[in-house]
Formats: C-alpha cells, structure tokens, sequence
C-alpha cells in the first residue's frame, strides 16, 4: 500500500534558526568537560563539531541530550487540518506555539459561500485511497465518500455565516464547522525537541498528516544540522524508539 500524495495545501517554511546550531551544542559540551572558560577557545568547524557530537554524545545512545537544546529553529506550519495542531501541541517541552484563532479568521470560511475560496483551500480532505485503522485493518476510501464529505464542508460554511448573519459570536458559530477545517501555526523546537518530535510522529503509526508535516520538516532540518541529520537517520528515523 504506497504512501498518499502529500496535500497540495501543505506547506512548511522556515521562519528563523541559530546560526551554527551545530558549534552550538558543542560548546554546550565542551563546557560540560573543559577546566577552561569555552569563550576564549577556538571551536572546530560546524561539520567537524557535528561530528564530534555524535563521536561524544550521540553514538551508542549514550543518552546525554543536554547540551542539543540550545539552538532552535522556528518554522511556519501550514494548510494542516485542526488535528495536525491539536496533536503537535502536545509536545510542550522545549516548544513553542501561536495558533491561528478560530475566532478571528473566519472570513475564509465565509469565502467558501460566496466561492471566492474552493472548499479545499480552507477544508482538508484525505485523498482516494486504501487507509489501516488503528488495528492495522485496512479500508478503502472513495471518490463517492470523499464528495460527501466535501459537501458536508461546504454545508458546515452555510450553516457557519448563518449563525452570523442571527446574531451568533464568532466563538459560538464556529462549534459547528468539522475537525477537517485548515490551521495554520507558528512552532519553534529547540534541537533535542525537534528530534523527540520526530521519534513520535515521523513514524509509520502516527497520524498521515503529522507524519507528512515531519517530511516537510525535514529538509529544513537537514540542511540545517546535517552531520546530526545524518546520524539520526541512520539510527533512529522511522523506528520508533524511545524519545530522548
């Protein structure tokens, strides 16, 4: 069973990130070990400081993950359903949110009425397809369900601007409008953060759309730490084991 096309609205951009995350760390643990004050002393290349984490820190899981959480990358997370974030928002060591309101942003919700927005740019629906529940059974997904449930969308807008239209608070009309609804939302993760992360969610039972929102992450990721990149997806991508 291949994996689905990853949603067309699906974005993931960097907004910031420490400079030489790598030297970074390996400051953090030089200092562990060092009779000196690091400051005054040349640290190696940001590859070379790479290296030397895995070589000190990292390999043989000796678990010492302390001094990965001083750099930090901040990425802007988008066109994921409400679940996505519901989800991510569950990691709150060394993360960081803002979530965009409910309450403020329904004018897209009103543009599907009035078809300035298709349906799909503010409502997110799996693509067609063979799917495993969480037993692992597996069932299909079809063309003539996906069209219900789109039209289930579009009818949860209608209903939305009504309930405006009498009078309803923007925090009360949206009780109606159903779980598929798009949510953008800023999170930063310092480095041990981010790779508990992906522990949790990169792997093959976790929610599809986490695990495609931690694919969009990753070439950010690697660009960004790579020596660390490297090591972590030869000994600890899609296996699941214990978060650090």
């Amino acid at each position: 069973m291949s994996a689905p096309p990853i949603d067309p609205h699906f974005r993931v951009e960097v907004l910031a990130r420490t400079e030489h995350p790598q030297t970074l760390c390996w400051w953090a643990m030089h200092q562990d070990y060092s009779e000196n004050f690091v400051f005054d002393e040349d640290p190696p290349s940001e590859s070379e400081a790479g290296t030397l984490l895995i070589k000190h820190l990292l390999a043989g899981e000796r678990g010492h993950y302390g001094p990965l959480e001083h750099p930090a990358i901040t990425f802007n997370v988008g066109g994921f359903p409400h679940a996505v974030m519901q989800q991510a928002r569950t990691h709150r060591v060394g993360v960081s949110f803002d979530v965009q309101s409910g309450r403020y942003t329904g004018k897209r919700i009103l543009d599907v009425c009035t078809g300035d927005r298709d349906a799909e740019e503010v409502f997110y629906l799996r693509p067609v397809g063979t799917y495993r529940d969480r037993q692992g059974k597996k069932y299909d997904y079809t063309e003539d369900q996906r069209i219900v449930h789109r039209i289930i969308c579009i009818d949860s807008a209608g209903r939305y601007k009504l309930a405006l239209e009498n009078g309803f608070s923007e925090e009360h009309a949206r009780d109606i409008i159903p779980y598929a609804i798009r949510q953008d939302f800023v999170v930063s993760f310092h480095l041990r953060s981010l790779l508990h992360m992906f522990d949790l969610r990169f792997k093959k039972d976790a929610q599809l759309e986490i695990q495609q929102m931690c694919e969009l992450m990753w070439p950010h990721f690697a660009s960004w730490a790579p020596e660390i990149a490297e090591w972590y997806e030869k000994n600890r991508l899609l296996k699941g084991r214990l978060a650090p």
